[in-house]
């Protein structure tokens, strides 16, 4: 197979190969850019290696066209970017032929200058160690050792070494065979997939922020439930997520059971992975009922229960988190949120629901309502079709309420009009247990829909609560400009 009439299409290569000439050194294009290109899949990192020095010819690059080059000497390697007339641009990353060697309890390799034939040996996948020549001589011409292509025909993830070899020299191409299938809904070689399990427990060597990495890339997958059906088989699952694996499986009682969790939380990121792409989002599905191991009880009367999973499951988050590496911020408030709301809008199904108890909703979800009532749309599953139909279309009606709501009383950023401030300045207060029951008190006459979110109407009755404490007023503070409720 020849590329020549489309690396000719493509400014960038024309430029590096008159480069390489220039310098006397080959120069090819490399692993997931060769492959996306058969694939025809669309790709802005372009990987180059020379047998020489990728710093000197990325520098050689970048002179000739004008733009800068971020060296890396540790690694051997350098970076530009350039102007693309189809992309816009391409990240272009420029690194010297090698082989590599490892000590058995080390992923760092022991680096040596190396030939084409040594740098594809160290690759993690035949469909990976694919190569182009920019080479005046061979220009164009797929260099294909381990037969690449005919895997990706076949839709085959395998290893172009033994998978031991493979796997044993840099673990973590465990998790990337199992990315990859994932991503291009592929099958792993069964040679492949039984390495992984037999090196799977070599993976401690790899740092959490590199296994974690490669996660975060199956959850966006399109249906990220078959690289977690992966992980499990293969056994990584366990060694990364116990807790999740602890879900699998149905405990029977007197002929009662419950729904298998691990399968029934995959189910659940399957269906958000349909309705939206947000990673986290797809974390707080595979973490709702992540706790429900620790408060499963059985009752002779109505069966298996797992009450207050939901707060247990919050709990748990920032350890989840912490343990993974995954950032402790607001993504992981987001989540805890979530995990903590998500049994929350299943009781409003009911016809009796009141007004109070959506609007509490809408106050405790603020601006994650539709990322909440997303995950709640995801956790109706069931083998019976009609079933399921009959709960969303219940929910609908939930979803119709809660706007209706939201755009009456605007509770979606509910951010009580009185505030701690204006109470200490209206009553001469500092911080103390008054202020907080006034505040307290105005915030549930407005979620019980006594009074609205309005200055107005919110200001006399903080004070007519004050002076139900015995406070008496020492200043009179009139609405902000522009104060409203939002």
């Amino acid at each position: 197979m020849n590329f020549a009439d489309f690396l000719t299409s493509k400014p960038v290569f024309a430029r590096i190969a008159e480069s390489a000439r220039a310098l006397d050194i080959h120069a090819y294009v490399v692993g997931g850019y060769v492959r996306d290109l058969i694939l025809k899949r669309p790709s802005k990192d372009i990987d180059i290696v020379c047998l020489g020095s990728g710093i000197a010819l990325a520098e050689a690059v970048g002179k000739v066209a004008g733009v800068n080059v971020a060296v890396y000497q540790n690694f051997g390697t350098a970076m530009l970017r350039m102007a693309d007339p189809v992309d816009g641009y391409v990240d272009v990353e420029f690194v010297g032929a090698r082989k590599e060697s490892y000590r058995a309890d080390s992923r760092k390799p022991v680096v040596e200058d190396g030939s084409l034939a040594d740098d594809q040996n160290r690759r993690d996948l035949t469909i990976n160690a694919m190569s182009i020549s920019l080479n005046q001589a061979d220009y164009g011409d797929l260099i294909d050792p381990f037969d690449g292509l005919t895997d990706l025909k076949r839709r085959v993830i395998r290893t172009p070494l033994v998978p031991d070899i493979t796997f044993s020299d840099d673990p973590l191409r465990m998790m990337r065979a199992i990315r990859f299938a994932t991503q291009l809904n592929f099958d792993i070689d069964p040679d492949t997939f039984d390495g992984i399990i037999r090196m799977k427990d070599r993976l401690g060597i790899v740092s959490m922020e590199r296994v974690i990495d490669e996660m975060n890339k199956i959850i966006l997958a399109p249906t990220p439930s078959y690289g977690f059906k992966l992980l499990y088989h293969s056994g990584l699952l366990e060694l990364i997520l116990p807790e999740l694996v602890a879900l699998k499986g149905v405990e029977t009682v007197e002929g009662k059971g419950h729904k298998d969790n691990f399968f029934h939380t995959l189910q659940v990121l399957d269906n958000v992975a349909r309705m939206s792409n947000d990673l986290w989002l797809r974390w707080s599905a595979i973490l709702h009922d992540i706790a429900k191991t620790h408060t499963k009880r059985f009752d002779k009367r109505v069966g298996w229960t797992f009450h207050g999973h939901e707060e247990v499951g919050a709990r748990l988050v920032p350890t989840l988190f912490r343990r993974l590496k995954l950032p402790l911020n607001e993504h992981m408030k987001q989540v805890q949120k979530l995990v903590r709301l998500h049994m929350r809008p299943i009781p409003l199904v009911k016809e009796s629901i009141t007004d109070s108890a959506l609007r509490r909703l809408l106050f405790e979800a603020g601006p994650d309502l539709e990322l909440l009532l997303t995950l709640c749309r995801a956790d109706i599953t069931s083998k019976n079709h009609d079933k399921v139909q009959r709960h969303l279309s219940r929910f609908d009606q939930v979803e119709q309420k809660l706007h209706d709501l939201e755009a009456r009383d605007q509770l979606r950023n509910f951010q009580p009009i009185i505030t701690g401030e204006l109470i200490m300045e209206t009553f001469g207060l500092k911080p103390s247990k008054e202020v907080g029951d006034i505040k307290v008190a105005v915030r549930e006459a407005i979620l019980e829909g006594i009074i609205p979110n309005r200055y107005d109407v919110a200001y006399p009755f903080m004070i007519a609560e004050g002076e139900k404490l015995g406070l008496t007023v020492v200043k009179h503070v009139p609405e902000p400009i522009n104060n409203t409720a939002s």
